[in-house]
């Protein structure tokens, strides 16, 4: 199975990889992972005055944040993933990625904001939810 999972180094990526390790009659090292980390977007202004050999590093660093402890999960179970950096909204870099790459399944930490919240400031999970035709398995 191809296995998307969507990360950012918050406490609801730890609780998702806490899913995957305590469900594997469902998740193995049989299955091909693909970890995602969508980097903020830097608006053009701010690109040409800071330049984009410091844009890129400050990418890197995020990702490398951000993916340390998925990787060395990955590496203490045995099982393989591939690392993908993308630049742009989450939801819509998901959706695109989960089409693109004919993905199974997306496993996804969510911050389970309530309704309000969740129409004030946007949602990732929901986004994916709406525009995605892959099957997403929200972790909360």
């Amino acid at each position: 199975m191809k296995i998307l999972l969507p990360i950012d180094g918050s406490e609801y990526t730890k609780r998702m990889l806490g899913y995957l390790g305590a469900h594997d009659e469902f998740f193995s090292g049989a299955d091909e992972y693909t970890l995602l980390y969508v980097a903020t977007p830097i608006s053009p202004r701010v690109r040409a005055a800071v330049g984009r050999e410091m844009i890129d590093k400050l990418h890197a660093d995020e990702t490398a944040a951000a993916s340390k402890g998925v990787l060395a999960y990955f590496k203490q179970k045995g099982w393989n993933a591939k690392l993908v950096t993308k630049s742009g909204v989450p939801g819509d870099e998901i959706a695109k990625l989960a089409k693109s790459g004919k993905l199974d399944l997306i496993v996804m930490g969510s911050h389970g904001h309530g309704m309000l919240a969740s129409l004030v400031m946007g949602s990732t999970s929901q986004r994916v939810l709406a525009t995605c035709d892959v099957p997403v398995l929200l972790i909360r």
